[in-house]
This record gives structure tokens, C-alpha cells and sequence, in this order.
């Protein structure tokens, strides 16, 4: 999954397939560094969040460390919570609705066509993966939501160092802040950062969810069941 969202992230013309699932991604990274800064007293001066050149948050004030930091930490966070979902009909029927969401809001400040058709397929797909074997392919549609969020720092990363982004990655702005440590040095703190993470959420769903797949039906059919 993360070899195939490297490729749709940054081959030209087909990443223009995933606008959606990007804007969502790039739109909640955005978020928590928002909600960092209005945490620690900042406010809040311009918002990007744009499929080819990035997502930006330009703050004055607040804490600057707490806000930087906690858009990889959100990513990941929220991208661990999506791949539990990989491994139980019932937390990935339940994260459904944040995705549903989620691929909605960025349309607020978004008006290219072909995105809004293909987020109409996207939350189709959605819709539609309720009724595939009892909801069980929801389950991939999380499984891959979260792999794309909790590696958002090697999309991050690449836009930034081979495709020359307009806005400059969390690694660079890292090394600006702390310029005592390069940015290929916070590029490789992150990653290592998230792949743990992904390690670590993909040991817990092993461990906390060992039920057997009529087990799983039975207890997804308790909500809405299909």
C-alpha cells in the first residue's frame, strides 16, 4: 500500500486520482497544526491545503516546537486509529463516518472540478464498501487511509526534496527552527518516528482484536448492520 501511494502521490497526472484522499490526509496534518497553535496561544494569519503544492499554516505566536511537531504526531495518531481499523468490521464501519467527513471539508476551500467528481466516487466507494461481505471491505478502504497517514512525513519529505513543492516539508521548517540539525536528520528522526508507530499499531490490532471472522460479522452487525 505505501509503494502504491508513493507512485498515485506523486506521478504526474495520476495523482490527480487521489486528490481526495490527499486533500483529506494534508487536511487533517493542517488541523492539528491549527489546533496546536490555537492550544498554545497563536493565532492564526493563512491556511493552504492543496493536493500539488502542499498544505501550509503560517502562525504568529504560540509555542513553536508544539506546533510544528504536532502535525506528523497527529498524522500519525489518526493514521494508527485507521489502521486498527484493519482489523475490525466494527471500528472501520465507526471510522467510516470520520472519513465521509473528512473527504467533505477540504471542498470548502477547494474548487476544482475534477476533485469534487472524484470525492463524490470516493465517498461512493464508501458507501458502497457497507454492503461488500458484510462490510468487511471497509476494512481495506481504513487499512489504506491509515497507511497514507501515518507515513505522511515520507510524502512530506519527497514533495519536498524531489519535486520541489511549493510549500517546504515539517523536516525543512524543522531545520529552520533548529538549525543545529539538518533537515535530512529530522527527515530521518520522523520517518523512523512513524514506521514504529505503524509497527506498533499493526502488533496491537494482532493482539487486540483475535476474534474469528464470524465473530467479527457478529459483533460489526450490532451497529447499522448490512
Amino acid at each position: 500500500m505505501a509503494v502504491i501511494i508513493f507512485g498515485f502521490w506523486n506521478v504526474p497526472v495520476v495523482r490527480n486520482l487521489i486528490n481526495p484522499l490527499k486533500l483529506f490526509t494534508i487536511g487533517w496534518h493542517e488541523l492539528c497544526h491549527i489546533s496546536a497553535a490555537i492550544l498554545s496561544g497563536g493565532r492564526i494569519l493563512k491556511i493552504t491545503i492543496d493536493p500539488h503544492v502542499g498544505g501550509a499554516t503560517i502562525v504568529e505566536g504560540g509555542t513553536p516546537g508544539f506546533v510544528l511537531s504536532s502535525g506528523y504526531i497527529g498524522s500519525t495518531l489518526l493514521g494508527g486509529a485507521f489502521v486498527l481499523a484493519g482489523w475490525d468490521t466494527l471500528v472501520a464501519k465507526i471510522l467510516s463516518f470520520v472519513l465521509g467527513v473528512g473527504l467533505v471539508l477540504p471542498l470548502v476551500l477547494v474548487r476544482d472540478k475534477l476533485t469534487i467528481v472524484l470525492t463524490l466516487c470516493y465517498e461512493g466507494l464508501l458507501v458502497g464498501f457497507w454492503f461488500v461481505d458484510h462490510a468487511q471491505a471497509l476494512r481495506w478502504y481504513c487499512l489504506f487511509i491509515g497507511v497514507m497517514n501515518i507515513l505522511f512525513v515520507v510524502w512530506d519529505v519527497a514533495d519536498d526534496r524531489f519535486f520541489h513543492k511549493t510549500n517546504d516539508s515539517d523536516a525543512t521548517q524543522f531545520a529552520i527552527l533548529y538549525p543545529r540539525i539538518g533537515a535530512h536528520v529530522w527527515a530521518t528522526i520522523w520517518i523512523i518516528f512513524q514506521l514504529a508507530c505503524l509497527a506498533g499499531f499493526a502488533v496491537l490490532g494482532i493482539y487486540a482484536f483475535k476474534i474469528t471472522p464470524e465473530q467479527m460479522n457478529e459483533q460489526a452487525a450490532s451497529f447499522l448492520p448490512t
